[in-house]
């Protein structure tokens, strides 16, 4: 418990320093291309009271949630699947290695042409962005199962559901961790790139308008909002997650 104040600290003041270098390259710049800490921090505050801020910014998180789960809960079934038949994981390989290698924008642009500029075509590409690595991980996370410990399971006649819970789940949490921190990684950036393209609202379909407009000050403001919650989630879900998941190894 005494390491996270220092750590919580340390934090601090690598962000203090950052916030000080950007002021004071502001000031030397003295452009409105190049606002200074206050001139940001201000116009995310007044857009979050009077602006279309928080709007866009749960827009936005809405997305994330959405083609998280989705991508998780069908790529952890279908690496499960893929690694314990051979016949589902040569049918499926290819199509799992194309989609791994195929960029994300062209998927978001060949969905809005198919389906068009609409909710479900963007969440289905963010989805069909991230899903192949997330099978690529829990399958080769589900091939190194101990199958001593399933055997010992049913000896003692768990049934699938115990078994799943208390043999398989364990072992696969470090690979569902390792999937979901990528995932999430993943999907924060392709999640703007969609908005851009065919969005009324997000935070990537206002970054455009700022582009447009040359606001470069709304435009840094509602990334460092998205920013904050992306750090929220890792420092406050995330690590916590992984420390508890890592609790049985020590």
């Amino acid at each position: 418990m005494a390491r996270f104040p220092a750590a919580l600290a340390e934090r601090a003041a690598s962000l203090l320093v950052l916030l000080v270098v950007w002021e004071a390259t502001a000031r030397i710049a003295h452009s409105r291309l190049f606002p200074g800490v206050g001139t940001v921090l201000a116009t995310l505050v007044d857009d979050a009271l009077h602006g279309e801020l928080l709007h866009d910014l749960g827009a936005t998180l809405v997305r994330v949630a959405v083609a998280f789960t989705l991508a998780m809960a069908a790529g952890t079934a279908l690496g499960i699947a893929m690694a314990r038949s051979r016949a589902i994981d040569t049918l499926l390989d290819s199509g799992v290695v194309l989609l791994l290698n195929l960029p994300a924008l062209v998927i978001a642009v060949l969905l809005y042409i198919w389906l068009g500029l609409t909710e479900a075509a963007a969440i289905g590409a963010v989805t069909l962005s991230k899903l192949p690595a997330v099978v690529v991980t829990l399958r080769e996370g589900a091939r190194t199962l101990d199958r001593d410990l399933a055997d010992m399971a049913r000896s003692f006649h768990f049934g699938r559901w115990r078994t799943f819970r208390h043999v398989t789940l364990p072992q696969l949490s470090p690979y569902f961790l390792i999937a979901s921190r990528t995932g999430l990684s993943l999907i924060w950036k392709i999640v703007l790139v969609v908005e851009l393209l065919g969005r009324p609202d997000g935070i990537g379909y206002a970054i455009q308008v700022f582009f447009q407009l040359f606001d470069v000050r709304r435009l840094i403001a509602y990334a460092l909002a998205f920013v904050a919650v992306v750090l929220a989630v890792e420092w406050g879900v995330l690590q916590p997650l992984e420390r508890r998941l890592a609790r049985w190894r020590r």
